[in-house]
């Protein structure tokens, strides 16, 4: 599959994981702004993939990271983000959302796992008692210590 055709709407990516859950694949779904992306993020979403078959890929757009991470950024526009993102192995589609959480794009897929990272408990990770509710599972991973997009932005300031 080309890396651009990996990047699509709710709606197309709706009917992809309805054939890959009727084939008896399961779907992983996590989310995220992946603004510079970093060892962490790669080895994060090769274990995220691995609780599955496919890893599907809730990003902010532009507007939705201007407003949880503040005016500077994203760094990188939400097409680049999300090119970056399609042409990892582990990636089999990527979805741009402009909500300030995925809750209404998790509903809509109702993927078969949500991943994030363990600096959320179950109880605090958006759509975790939606996925529970019609019998899917939600796992954390835990971060590689030292690596974060605000981390690389304070090394890149100091110079």
């Amino acid at each position: 599959m080309k890396i651009e055709n990996k990047i699509t709407n709710k709606k197309m990516a709706k009917r992809q994981i309805e054939i890959w859950q009727n084939n008896n694949e399961a779907v992983v779904f996590t989310n995220g702004c992946f603004d510079i992306l970093h060892a962490g993020h790669i080895k994060y979403l090769f274990k995220a993939k691995s609780l599955g078959y496919h890893l599907i890929i809730g990003l902010n757009t532009d507007n939705s990271v201007k407003r949880l991470k503040g005016n500077s950024r994203p760094i990188q526009p939400e097409q680049d983000r999300a090119l970056i993102l399609s042409a990892l192995e582990a990636t089999d589609l990527v979805i741009l959302f402009d909500e300030d959480t995925p809750l209404n794009l998790i509903t809509f897929l109702k993927p078969d796992v949500l991943v994030k990272g363990s600096d959320y408990t179950i109880d605090e990770i958006v759509g975790a008692k939606e996925i529970i509710e019609w019998g899917g599972k939600v796992e954390t991973i835990k971060f590689v210590d030292g690596k974060s997009t605000s981390a690389i932005i304070e090394e890149m300031e100091k110079e």
